[in-house]
């Protein structure tokens, strides 16, 4: 075994401890003495040992190099703001010896009002899959007492016993449909999970996160009292994705397993044709609701991506109509006017239009000349005090990074004049994704009747 040398506690980026070929009892060895020296630097000498921080142990499994950057990344980020315990896991890694590669990585913490608390970040290469020997790995690493979380970064392995004996030491699955190498299969059997995992394990999936901006929207429409009885009125619901292929509709599926599960709506049948196009019909009491998913093409989107969604119906005589479109294409602004048409010359000859060109740069000069005056006499402020030193220019054909994710809402009802709403869409951020879902211990009983539904829906493909 290559000999471990423990380094200095404080935070920083570098690992306290790193071993190849180690087994569990080095790592656990390695870690308590990493623990042990934080301690009592932080006691001193004339204080007793502060009692460890801990509110979870987070279980990250990585099956790139990429995803664990990611993975330890974003747990270093909760782990500053939440005192938790890391562990990432990267399968499948060039492990050089017979047992297993580790390090340990800590920051530390220091808030104004309470003890300090550290960071770790233990990760482990293993050989092979990790799943074939996962609960054997974390489970003398976890912290009694406190919630264990496992975020499967790529594909987990559903309906295998090695995942589900894994499961059993863990209090929450978090998973990214999005990113399932077999989106439609593995969705099928994620959703078993529902059925046969211990009833305290919770279930969450970071695309139901990413949604969370479509059914806001979406609810806020129906929130006032005067709209409620719309709910009952829905006739269509239509759903433009990215993509063709049938692995790109799991978050059109999800959102539409969301109305439906609160709606009380049972799906009687679905059809996909030729493009990917899809017709499914819902029974809503003694009436039926037609469901259309239509692929689009957007380059700047991902695929599986949702890219509008529109809800159209009538209740007591009034008709309605929601349209929540994802970063929709802007309108070309209009062209400046002609020259001409600002300076009138009089006439089409050579003349006139050099006196334009005159009276138009003296107009310039004037302004130019007179433009901190003009300023006081507008607002009132001394001059160039509050003037900004240069324009702000405003361009609706450049798409810029931090305005290129905004949500377009439509609102028409019967005949009055068609409401317009636009909102930001915040940069998406792993760990305020992962932390959404932690916030509910991944126990979130609408999203599993979503799932339900969506499962529904996805089987009649």
């Amino acid at each position: 075994m290559a000999p471990a040398v423990i380094t200095r506690v404080q935070g920083e980026s570098k690992p306290l401890w790193h071993a190849e070929d180690v087994t569990m009892s080095d790592i656990l060895a390695a870690l308590s003495e990493v623990r042990s020296k934080f301690a009592r630097a932080e006691a001193g000498d004339d204080e007793h040992i502060h009692p460890r921080n801990c509110v979870m142990t987070l279980i990250g499994v990585a099956p790139s190099e990429l995803d664990e950057r990611l993975a330890r990344r974003t747990a270093l980020t909760i782990g500053t703001e939440h005192p938790a315990q890391a562990i990432v896991i990267r399968e499948e890694a060039p492990v050089r010896g017979r047992h297993l590669d580790a390090s340990i990585t800590s920051e530390i913490r220091r808030p104004e009002t309470a003890c300090a608390w550290q960071c770790e970040i233990i990760t482990i290469h293993v050989r092979g899959r990790a799943a074939e020997h996962l609960a054997e790995l974390v489970d003398p690493l976890l912290v009694s007492g406190v919630p264990t979380y496992l975020w499967w970064l790529g594909t987990p392995p559903f309906g295998k016993k090695e995942l589900l004996d894994a499961l059993r030491v863990c209090d929450g699955l978090v998973v990214d449909s999005a990113r399932f190498e077999e989106p439609y299969s593995s969705f099928r059997r994620m959703s078993g999970l529902l059925k046969i995992a211990h009833h305290r394990l919770g279930l969450a999936d970071v695309q139901w996160a990413r949604l969370r901006p479509w059914r806001e929207t979406i609810a806020q429409f129906f929130t006032p009292m005067d709209r409620r009885g719309f709910l009952s009125g829905i006739s269509e619901i239509g759903v433009d994705y990215v993509g063709e292929g049938r692995g790109n509709r799991i978050a059109a599926a999800l959102i539409t397993g969301w109305i439906a599960a609160a709606l009380g709506w049972k799906i009687k049948r679905a059809a996909a044709g030729t493009g990917g196009a899809v017709v499914a019909r819902y029974e809503a009491g003694h009436r039926s609701v037609e469901v259309d998913f239509r692929p689009v093409q957007k380059e700047h989107l991902a695929s599986g991506e949702i890219s509008a969604i529109r809800i159209a119906g009538a209740s007591q005589g009034t008709t309605f109509r929601l349209s929540v479109q994802h970063d929709p294409a802007r309108r070309r602004a209009a062209p400046e006017p002609a020259y001409r048409s600002l300076h009138p010359t009089g006439g089409e000859d050579d003349a006139g239009m050099e006196l334009a060109e005159r009276r138009a740069e003296w107009h310039r000069d004037v302004l130019h000349e007179n433009l901190a005056s003009l300023h006081h006499t507008a607002t009132g402020d001394p001059p160039g005090e509050s003037r900004p030193k240069r324009p702000r220019v405003l361009t609706t054909e450049r798409r810029q990074p931090d305005s290129a994710r905004v949500l377009l809402t439509m609102i028409e009802i019967g005949d009055s004049e068609p409401l317009r709403h636009v909102q930001q869409m915040d940069p998406e951020d792993e760990a305020a994704l992962l932390l959404d879902l932690l916030s509910t211990g991944t126990h979130d009983e609408v999203y599993n009747r979503a799932l339900a539904a969506a499962s529904e829906l996805v089987d009649k493909f």
